[in-house]
């Protein structure tokens, strides 16, 4: 029987991730959080600081999981993952607007 390792970090606004703590976790490398930040799936506060002092939220944790998924499953490229990620986004909003009027 084979023998299961898992890492875990806490994340915090007092504990973000760096880049290449977000990069493993999403098993890329910085190179792919760098163009993360280039379509604009993720932020970082301060663009000329180079990436080994970019500081990642568990929010953006989330966003970078769910374009690694939409690379593996469906093999899109990041721009396209997002565009799929910010009308995801939309939508949700908009379906919170729906609810907030009691139209659903």
């Amino acid at each position: 029987m084979a023998t299961v390792s898992v890492t875990t970090t806490a994340i915090s606004a007092s504990q973000p991730l760096a880049a290449s703590e977000l990069a493993h976790a999403c098993g890329a490398d910085t190179e792919w959080v760098v163009q993360l930040v280039e379509v604009g799936i993720v932020q970082i506060a301060a663009a000329e600081a180079p990436p080994e002092h970019w500081r990642f939220s568990s929010t953006d944790l989330q966003c970078a999981l769910e374009a690694r998924r939409l690379e593996r499953d469906f093999g899109v490229g990041l721009d396209a993952a997002a565009l799929i990620l910010d009308l995801q986004h939309e939508v949700r909003r908009l379906k919170a607007v729906i609810r907030a009027h009691g139209l659903r």
